[in-house]
């Protein structure tokens, strides 16, 4: 049997995969690693560290199922986005940690250039929001301030990437400096309309073009591993940032298709097709994927096929749970949340608003804070619950409302991914507050998923999307239940409940 593997690296752990040809998971090696703080506000990794972690992770879930490297179809990769390391090109060793995306040491930098006119400039370019979140700022830091990289970089002695490009770097012995356009799309220097690294805006950040890695499809063969590493070589045939790689491993093929992930916070991203939307609510525009160069059958060339797509976060989700655990203590464990929240029919007009560290899309107020509204000497813990619940899904509605007003597609129905996807009374009160069907599909990891499906597709795996599609199964449909007056009346009450947590911070410091 014959397999594709995938390589999830994420923020606190590696994670490696293996697929059979039908797209179905058959074993799981998962490794964590170091989260270095070495000031307030600052997060690295070990770039070797990830390195390690993620080889071993391979090699544990091969021997796991006693397969051999001739075995693998091909490899597909998905990774944490924006994480910024450097390294030496001839030792291939990190001249410094890696800053990950979380990394706020930035953030003045950012001020300073929105300060100077700069952010409607890089947002028309990049289609992100001037923050320093992305990649950019991280990469410009290092240049900066570790003793002696500068002269090294502009000698081109130096390579960027993204961990994408790091882990294809190491796979492939240093044969390959590449990143695909999702990757390319979240460092604020590549051009969303051009595809291509923007000469302005690394003139801006002052990036020698030098330590710039080669944008590839997300779905094509770039290179081969190093035949020592697994004992013979695999081609690597997928990459993708890992919001996109959900996206692609929940079959949004379509424009208007769209997946929410609900773990620690909420991911949101509409599939735009073709056209790189413009936000006008400080939604991203970013690269879903790029296509193919080439035929998998024939190797002909093709043209590159990029889709586009708007997306969203909301901060608080399944971390609205745990503050009713760990802050009000009302639950003893966040798996009590759904029948504590299901013993009341209703909230009784209470409203949770959970903007602990602020409101995201499309508020955008740093200055809000939580929030509770409505209570009445009936009020219980039950009526606080079923409000967090409702909450979270009157955030996502209020990020889909953004997403239809900057791209003029309304959502056909909504498929869902991340643990509390699980939670059927949580995805009935998103369906009713969307007006649209939520859809769980059988498999719910599927960032994963995504990655071994872009490498499949770029071998021959499957001839297009649309077999991708048909592998796509639904384990529960959640259809609308509210009427649409309601719903309405549902979603203002909500406004005026958010409308009162607005610029709390600086009333308070007044």
């Amino acid at each position: 049997m014959d397999y594709l593997l995938a390589l999830d690296q994420g923020t606190t752990s590696s994670r490696a995969i293996l697929y059979d040809l039908g797209g179905q998971p058959v074993a799981t090696a998962q490794r964590e690693f170091r989260q270095i703080f070495p000031k307030p506000g600052w997060v690295e990794h070990d770039g070797t560290e990830i390195w390690q972690s993620q080889y071993a992770v391979m090699q544990a879930v091969m021997a796991s199922r006693n397969v051999t490297a001739r075995q693998l179809v091909a490899i597909g990769i998905t990774n944490q986005r924006e994480t910024t390391l450097l390294w030496d090109r001839a030792t291939g060793e990190p001249v410094a940690p890696a800053i990950v995306w979380q990394d706020r040491r930035t953030a003045p930098r950012c001020a300073q250039l929105r300060e100077q006119g700069r952010a409607a400039m890089i947002q028309k370019k990049t289609g992100l929001v001037l923050d320093a979140y992305f990649s950019a700022t991280k990469l410009a830091w290092l240049l900066e301030h570790v003793p002696g990289v500068r002269r090294r970089a502009e000698r081109g002695e130096l390579a960027f990437g993204t961990v994408d490009s790091w882990l294809v770097w190491k796979l492939t012995g240093g044969r390959v400096h590449a990143t695909d356009a999702s990757n390319a799309s979240r460092t604020l220097l590549f051009n969303l309309h051009t595809m291509q690294w923007d000469d302005a805006l690394l003139k801006l950040f002052r990036i020698p073009p030098s330590v710039l890695p080669q944008v590839v499809p997300s779905s094509a063969v770039l290179g081969e591993t190093d035949a020592a590493l697994l004992g013979a070589p695999v081609r690597i045939a997928g990459l993708a940032g890992d919001q996109q790689a959900a996206t692609f491993g929940q079959a949004c093929f379509a424009p208007g298709m769209a997946k929410n992930t609900y773990g620690t916070g909420c991911f949101m991203l509409m599939n735009t097709g073709a056209a790189a939307v413009t936000s006008r609510n400080q939604l991203l525009t970013t690269v879903a994927w790029q296509g193919p160069a080439a035929d998998p059958a024939t190797g002909a060339p093709v043209a590159r096929r990029t889709t586009y797509a708007l997306e969203g976060s909301v901060f608080m989700a399944g971390a609205t749970v745990q503050w009713l655990r760990d802050g009000l203590q009302i639950i003893q464990s966040a798996a009590e949340v759904e029948a504590l929240a299901a013993s009341v029919p209703d909230t009784g007009d209470v409203y949770l608003v959970p903007a602990f560290v602020g409101l995201g899309t499309p508020d955008w107020d740093s200055q809000a804070r939580g929030t509770l509204v409505g209570m009445t000497r009936g009020t219980t813990r039950a009526h606080i619950a079923r409000a967090a619940l409702e909450a979270i899904a009157l955030q996502v509605a209020d990020v889909f409302g953004a997403m239809a007003r900057d791209s003029g597609i309304a959502l056909q129905e909504l498929r869902v991914d991340g643990g509390a996807c699980r939670n059927d009374l949580l995805m009935q009160m998103q369906a009713d507050f969307l007006g649209v069907p939520v859809v769980r599909p059988r498999v719910t990891e599927t960032t994963a998923q995504g990655a071994a499906y872009l490498a499949g597709l770029a071998t021959g795996v499957w001839r297009d999307a649309s077999q991708i599609s048909a592998n796509w199964a639904v384990e529960r449909r959640f259809e609308p239940s509210l009427g649409g007056a309601t719903r309405a009346a549902r979603l203002q009450r909500w406004r005026e409940a958010v409308s009162r947590s607005r610029h709390w911070a600086v009333a308070d410091a007044a």
